[in-house]
Protein backbone atom coordinates (compact mmCIF):
# COMPACT_ATOMS: atom_id res chain seq x y z
CA UNK A 1 0.00 0.00 0.00
CA UNK A 2 1.24 3.45 -0.78
CA UNK A 3 0.87 6.45 1.53
CA UNK A 4 -2.23 7.81 -0.20
CA UNK A 5 -4.05 4.48 0.08
CA UNK A 6 -3.09 4.12 3.74
CA UNK A 7 -4.36 7.66 4.37
CA UNK A 8 -7.73 6.97 2.77
CA UNK A 9 -8.21 3.56 4.43
CA UNK A 10 -7.47 5.06 7.85
CA UNK A 11 -10.87 6.81 7.73
CA UNK A 12 -12.92 3.74 6.72
CA UNK A 13 -14.18 2.21 10.00
CA UNK A 14 -12.00 1.28 12.93
CA UNK A 15 -11.08 -2.00 11.22
CA UNK A 16 -9.82 -0.03 8.23
CA UNK A 17 -7.82 2.15 10.59
CA UNK A 18 -6.18 -0.92 12.17
CA UNK A 19 -5.31 -2.32 8.73
CA UNK A 20 -3.87 1.03 7.64
CA UNK A 21 -1.87 1.26 10.87
CA UNK A 22 -0.41 -2.23 10.43
CA UNK A 23 0.52 -1.56 6.78
CA UNK A 24 2.10 1.76 7.76
CA UNK A 25 4.01 0.10 10.59
CA UNK A 26 5.43 -2.65 8.39
CA UNK A 27 6.41 -0.32 5.55
CA UNK A 28 10.10 0.54 5.40
CA UNK A 29 9.64 4.25 4.93
CA UNK A 30 7.32 6.21 7.19
CA UNK A 31 5.21 8.66 5.25
CA UNK A 32 4.28 11.95 6.85
CA UNK A 33 0.99 11.91 4.93
CA UNK A 34 0.00 8.46 6.22
CA UNK A 35 1.06 9.29 9.78
CA UNK A 36 -0.95 12.51 9.75
CA UNK A 37 -4.13 10.87 8.48
CA UNK A 38 -3.77 7.92 10.86
CA UNK A 39 -3.68 10.48 13.65
CA UNK A 40 -6.71 12.36 12.33
CA UNK A 41 -8.69 9.17 11.68
CA UNK A 42 -8.13 7.88 15.19
CA UNK A 43 -9.10 11.29 16.53
CA UNK A 44 -12.43 11.16 14.69
CA UNK A 45 -13.11 7.66 16.04
CA UNK A 46 -12.31 8.75 19.61
CA UNK A 47 -14.59 11.77 19.15
CA UNK A 48 -17.38 9.52 17.81
CA UNK A 49 -17.22 7.21 20.82
CA UNK A 50 -17.20 10.11 23.28
CA UNK A 51 -20.07 11.85 21.50
CA UNK A 52 -22.17 8.67 21.40
CA UNK A 53 -21.69 8.20 25.13
CA UNK A 54 -22.83 11.79 25.72
CA UNK A 55 -25.85 11.31 23.42
CA UNK A 56 -26.90 8.17 25.31
CA UNK A 57 -26.64 10.01 28.63
CA UNK A 58 -28.59 12.99 27.27
CA UNK A 59 -31.29 10.71 25.88
CA UNK A 60 -31.73 9.01 29.22
CA UNK A 61 -32.19 12.41 30.90
CA UNK A 62 -34.28 14.16 28.21
CA UNK A 63 -35.91 11.61 25.85
CA UNK A 64 -37.78 14.29 23.87
CA UNK A 65 -34.49 15.40 22.25
CA UNK A 66 -34.15 12.06 20.46
CA UNK A 67 -34.48 13.30 16.88
CA UNK A 68 -32.09 16.22 17.38
CA UNK A 69 -29.50 14.05 19.08
CA UNK A 70 -29.88 11.40 16.38
CA UNK A 71 -28.93 14.03 13.80
CA UNK A 72 -25.88 14.95 15.90
CA UNK A 73 -24.77 11.33 15.60
CA UNK A 74 -24.21 11.93 11.89
CA UNK A 75 -21.43 14.44 12.62
CA UNK A 76 -18.63 11.82 12.84
CA UNK A 77 -19.68 10.37 9.47
CA UNK A 78 -19.49 13.83 7.91
CA UNK A 79 -16.05 14.38 9.47
CA UNK A 80 -14.86 11.03 8.10
CA UNK A 81 -16.00 12.05 4.60
CA UNK A 82 -14.06 15.32 4.90
CA UNK A 83 -11.03 13.32 6.02
CA UNK A 84 -11.26 10.95 3.06
CA UNK A 85 -11.48 13.88 0.65
CA UNK A 86 -8.45 15.53 2.26
CA UNK A 87 -6.47 12.27 2.16
CA UNK A 88 -7.39 11.70 -1.50
CA UNK A 89 -6.05 15.19 -2.30
CA UNK A 90 -2.85 14.32 -0.38
CA UNK A 91 -3.22 17.41 1.80
CA UNK A 92 -2.15 17.75 5.43
CA UNK A 93 -5.23 19.64 6.58
CA UNK A 94 -6.96 18.83 9.87
CA UNK A 95 -10.49 17.49 9.97
CA UNK A 96 -12.95 20.38 10.56
CA UNK A 97 -14.02 21.19 14.13
CA UNK A 98 -11.89 18.60 15.97
CA UNK A 99 -8.77 18.05 13.88
CA UNK A 100 -6.63 20.60 15.72
CA UNK A 101 -7.23 18.76 19.01
CA UNK A 102 -5.39 15.69 17.77
CA UNK A 103 -2.53 17.29 15.81
CA UNK A 104 0.78 16.18 17.27
CA UNK A 105 -0.82 14.24 20.13
CA UNK A 106 -0.62 10.76 18.61
CA UNK A 107 2.62 9.73 16.93
CA UNK A 108 2.61 7.03 14.28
Amino acid sequence: MNAKTISIVSYITIIGWVIAYLKHKESGQKSKLASYHLEQGLGVFIFAVAMNILVIIALSVIPSLGSILALMSLLPVILLIFGIITAANEALKPVPLIGKLFEGKLNF
